[in-house]
């Protein structure tokens, strides 16, 4: 999927390409069937998973960008299982941040299996405190910006959720978006057997949204846990 410079309204970072779409493609779908700009960037090609190749995994990754209706979708390159927080890897970020202005910020839980969803999940965090800081942007010749609001997904886990989204009327696509990473998520004669293409792992991701789907009183959804207080005017 080509790049565009254009600002964006919410920007979902993943250590790999299928990440968001396991743990928040619902809620990318929810906004952008509302005319919502969202971006999703992805921190390394996952180019040691077991099946598949980085080439493969760009098809599959545009596929799943053109069904979720995303305004861009960037990849950094940074080395899979390589995700150090280095200055180089963090003023990436910071700097993708500042260019495109979202007002909202995703990234994985730092509860998870996979290291690299963990690593990902403290870049971020990182970034985005790195991003508003004045100084460092005169001293890199960029415009400060600070995210309004940084959310978490769950990607392998789940956990208690500070926001839980209703994506029932997407979810079809979230599936579609999904099996759009084939290589990944289904099984065949020359690939090697992984937690991701066994029967159970997509029964557990949607088990896990209809549990918060039945939470809110309806049929799936996906929850966010915040990084901050979330503001409200009023309760009612």
């Amino acid at each position: 999927m080509e790049k565009s410079d254009s600002q964006v309204e919410i920007l979902a970072f993943g250590a790999h390409p299928d990440d968001v779409e396991i743990g928040a493609s619902g809620i990318v779908l929810r906004h952008t069937t509302r005319g919502i700009s969202v971006a999703i960037c992805d921190l390394t090609d996952g180019e040691l998973s077991s099946n598949g190749d980085v080439i493969t995994r760009r098809k599959e990754a545009d596929r799943a960008s053109e069904i979720m209706g995303l305004s861009a979708r960037y990849r950094l390159g940074f080395p899979d299982r390589g995700l150090v927080g280095s200055p180089e890897q963090l003023a990436a970020m910071v700097k993708l941040i500042r260019r495109l202005k979202p007002r909202v910020v995703l990234a994985p839980h730092w509860e998870d299996r996979h290291p690299d969803h963990t690593a990902c999940s403290r870049l971020v965090r990182e970034a985005v405190f790195d991003a508003g800081i004045r100084k460092k942007a005169a001293e890199d010749g960029q415009a400060p910006h600070r995210v309004q609001q940084l959310f978490f997904y769950f990607i392998n886990h789940t956990g208690q959720a500070d926001v839980i989204i209703d994506v029932s009327d997407v979810y079809p696509r979230k599936k579609e978006a999904i099996l759009a990473f084939e290589s990944q998520f289904v099984p065949g004669p020359n690939r090697a057997d992984t937690p991701l293409n066994r029967p159970t792992y997509l029964r557990m991701v949607e088990g896990r949204d209809q549990i918060w789907g039945h939470q809110i009183g309806t049929i799936h959804a996906e929850g966010l846990v915040s990084a901050s207080a979330i503001p409200m005017d009023q309760l009612i």
